[in-house]
Order: C-alpha cells, then sequence, then structure tokens
C-alpha cells in the first residue's frame, strides 16, 4: 500500500509539473509573424512594438469563444487608448463565412485573422484548444497563457501593471 501511495505521488508530481510548462508561457517571446485581416489589412510586427497585445485563437462552433467576445470586446474598448491591441485567430477549421458573419454581427472593435493554413497557431506553439489566448508585454514577451476561458479580471490587472511600467 506505501508503495502505491509512492507512485501516485510520483504520478501527480510529474502530472503538476507537465501541466504548469505546458499552460504557462512567462517571458517567452512572442513569434514575430505578418498578419493580414479577413478584410485584407496587414498588420506587421514592427506595427505592434511598444503596445500590449492580447492574442485570442477562436472559432465559432466553440461555446467557450463566444462566451468570452464580449469581455474581449470591453478589454478593447477600455484600453484602446493605451496602445492595447486586441487581434483574435480564428482558426484554421472555422468557416470563413461563419467567421465573417459573426464578426460582422457583433462588430467586432479588433483584428481578425484566419488562419487558414494553421501556420499561426503553430507559431504560437502549435495552439489546438480553443479559446487560447496569450498577453504579450510591450517587450514582446508572453507574460501570461490562458487555455479554456481566460480569467478577464487578471488580464485586467495585467494590462494595468504594464501600463503604469511605462508611465
Amino acid at each position: 500500500m506505501k508503495q502505491y501511495f509512492r507512485h501516485l505521488l510520483v504520478i501527480t508530481t510529474i502530472v503538476a509539473i507537465a501541466g504548469y510548462l505546458l499552460f504557462q508561457a512567462p517571458n517567452k517571446k512572442a513569434p514575430d509573424i505578418k498578419l493580414t485581416s479577413i478584410q485584407g489589412q496587414n498588420l506587421n510586427p514592427s506595427a505592434l512594438k511598444n503596445q500590449i497585445i492580447l492574442v485570442n485563437f477562436w472559432a465559432t462552433s466553440c461555446t467557450g469563444c463566444i462566451q468570452e467576445m464580449p469581455e474581449l470586446i470591453k478589454l478593447q474598448e477600455k484600453y484602446k487608448n493605451n496602445n492595447f491591441k486586441t487581434i483574435a485567430i480564428a482558426m484554421d477549421y472555422d468557416n470563413p463565412e461563419y467567421i465573417a458573419n459573426y464578426v460582422a454581427e457583433k462588430k467586432l472593435p479588433f483584428f481578425i485573422q484566419h488562419d487558414v493554413n494553421g501556420n499561426i497557431a503553430k507559431a504560437f506553439g502549435d495552439v489546438g484548444l480553443t479559446p487560447s489566448t496569450f498577453l504579450i508585454n510591450k517587450n514582446g514577451d508572453i507574460i501570461k497563457k490562458y487555455v479554456g476561458v481566460a480569467d478577464i479580471n487578471e488580464i485586467e490587472k495585467l494590462i494595468e501593471k504594464e501600463i503604469k511600467k511605462s508611465v
């Protein structure tokens, strides 16, 4: 019985460490990628310098994504004058027509990219689960990664902290 608990402790420790490494991305540089919105606008990495960026991987078929989208809209509106930009990356498996309809219906106030070939998801560490959200500071470091519905209150606190750093 003692050996069983020892094995259980080892397995639990390994799972905890793996989970931490999988779901945290402190101070890892964000990928340097060129984006093109569904409206055909280009966004070069140089245009994102000295900005706080929220990158959200989503899909129209994802209930968690649709649930958190109003909160992401509020964040964008609240911090748009503080060098804050939201980039929403629709997953490669999402239907372009569904994306366009949702964006138009909800009047999403941020840059929307359809990751048609999955290269952006790969660049961010093979994102496969939605929603997945990355908060990137003005130095281009990923300071927080969320898999699943993001903690909006925590994101706000991190944004406020980043804004204060630059004042």
